[in-house]
Order: C-alpha cells, then structure tokens, then sequence
C-alpha cells in the first residue's frame, strides 16, 4: 500500500454497547508510548450512548478513525471492515472493554522486528466491570505453531499485533465467535511464525452476560472450528477438544 509509514498500527477496535468501558479502553491505546498509530473505531450498531463517546473522543485526536455499520455485524465483521480501512502495514486488536499497559505495541514491535515473527500475543491479566484485577495472570509460551495452538488457544485477541503486510492482508473467518481463534490457526497453517510476551500487557475485561462469558458455547463453538474451517479428522479433533476442554476447567479453577 503506498504511502504506509514503516511504524504505523493501525488498531482495530470493534465497540458494541460498551457505553460505560469505552472511553478508558481508548485512552488506553492514545496514551501507548508509541504513540505513531491510527485508531479505527468500528461502532457495530450500538442502541447506547458508545457512538456519542466514541465521536466526541475522534472530535478532539485526530488518530481516531470512526465506522459504523448499517446493521450489526458481530466481532468477525465489525474486525473486517476494520481490516479494509486499514492503512499501515502493522495491526493490532483490541476490543471496546478491554485495556493495554502503556508500552505494549512498542514491546510487541521491537519482537515483530527482531524475533521475525509475523504475529505477536501477550499474556492477559483478567480484571473485571470496574476494573480491577482478580485471577492468575494467563501466561504465555514464547511461540506456539499450529499444533500447539490446536490443543490450547491461548492467544487472546485483544493481546496481537500482526504484521498484517507479511501475511497478505487476510481476513478472519465470518463466524459469529471464535472467529479469532480460526484465524490464528489459518495464519498458522500457512507459515506465520508467532511469539509469545509473557508479561501482562494485556487487560481482559470479564462481564456478567458478556459474549466470552458463556463457556458451553465458547466449547461449541470451538469444536466448531476444529471440525468445519480446520476439517480434522475426529482422532485429531477429539484429543485437542479435550486439551482446550481441561485447559478452560483449570483456568476457570483459577479465577
């Protein structure tokens, strides 16, 4: 794409109904010491006060760019468009709730550029509705392959830069949820290398009633990918289905 400049990221944050988390999760991306970024604000049709936050924010920092789509497109989608709007060679994700350390996209840039990995993902510390912090940090391995990533998926959206030019500029698989974890695996699959921070960077906001928090459907819907976009047989399906299965007890154990 011409005209990219080297370092910029462009972060995708799809926002529905976030009215009361919004305005801290973009502070948290404006306020990264790299700062050289764009800030594509994808408002999937929120009946709440987020387009009106989300609008006065963009009005006062020129880095806030604001779509909004004509119906609800859920988190495969709402992340697409944002996908096609972006301008720079490097992506990040974060979601309307969720928050990021300061120094995440320059840590996760110096590894992209010195480790020769095309997707990067940090541990996750949990905090819930107003904010604090409660469970394990989520630790990360330094770097998983497509196997691996099969029997735990532990990259968590909200914590990956990719660099989105090395991979072809892609996009996620248009399921209603565990799109992100069907893309990994298709990155994956087709040679990326990803590496793994293992500090909290990442700040993963836990909500009563909130989409990741039904965990029966999260498990349908993994098995869903393992089966109908990875086609695996069921001697390779049931084996990782059960690792993710016992993985998700144990981190359920730990909160």
């Amino acid at each position: 794409m011409p005209g990219k400049k080297d370092n910029l990221v462009s972060v995708i944050m799809p926002a529905f109904n976030v009215a009361a988390f919004i305005q801290e999760s973009i502070e948290s991306v404006l306020n990264q010491s790299h700062s050289d970024l764009e800030l594509i604000v994808v408002d999937d049709c929120s009946t709440d006060r987020t387009g009106d936050i989300v609008s006065r924010l963009a009005s006062k920092d020129s880095r806030i760019r604001v779509l909004i789509t004509d119906e609800n497109l859920g988190g495969a989608g709402a992340r697409n468009l944002g996908l096609e709007a972006a301008r720079s060679r490097y992506v990040a994700f974060i979601d309307g709730d969720d928050l990021w350390h300061p120094e995440k996209l320059m840590i996760q840039l110096t590894a992209v550029k010195n480790q020769a990995a095309q997707l990067v993902y940090t541990a996750v510390q949990k905090i819930d509705s107003s904010g604090s912090p409660f469970g394990v940090v989520q630790g990360v391995q330094q770097e998983v392959d497509y196997k691996a990533l099969l029997a735990n998926p532990l990259i968590a959206c909200s914590s990956v830069l990719l660099d989105y030019d090395a991979i072809g500029r892609p996009l996620m698989p248009d399921i209603r949820k565990r799109q992100d974890f069907a893309f990994w695996l298709k990155l994956l699959r087709k040679g990326a290398v990803a590496r793994g921070i293992d500090e909290p960077l990442t700040y993963y906001r836990v909500r009563p009633g909130s989409l990741s928090s039904n965990k029966i459907s999260a498990a349908l819907h993994t098995w869903r990918v393992y089966r109908s976009f990875e086609m695996l047989p069921m001697s390779q399906a049931l084996p990782s289905f059960i690792s993710y299965a016992c993985r998700a007890f144990m981190k359920r154990l730990n909160r």
